[in-house]
């Protein structure tokens, strides 16, 4: 027995399971596909980017409005940065101050 005679007989079979495993490859992209745009998905190319972005006007204004709040909560959180610095500066100043204070009456006591 040679491999030619052992292998041989099972080539269509292989030929046949490697040519449906391709074609329900393809037959799964495209129903991918067709469910993307069926719910209006965008489209996507080898990158993960989108071919045709839809923008409606509706898009737009959700941008500008959520564009809008990113500005306000950055200068909120500016601020915040800036009080917290300051409580920070405060506490930390106290503290050595008070160590300071405490020091100074125990050297007049002793």
């Amino acid at each position: 027995m040679t491999a030619e005679t052992t292998i041989l007989p099972y080539v269509p079979f292989l030929a046949i399971m490697a040519l449906s495993i391709g074609l329900a490859g393809v037959a799964g992209w495209i129903y991918t596909t067709r469910l993307r745009i069926k719910n209006g998905y965008p489209l996507e190319n080898s990158w993960g980017k989108a071919i045709y972005p839809q923008t409606t006007s509706v898009d737009r204004e959700r941008i500008a409005l959520l564009s809008q709040e990113n500005a306000q909560l950055r200068a909120e959180l500016g601020a915040i940065k800036d009080r917290l610095a300051n409580v920070e500066r405060i506490v930390t100043d106290s503290a050595h101050s008070l160590d300071r204070e405490i020091e100074a009456l125990r050297g007049r006591t002793n």
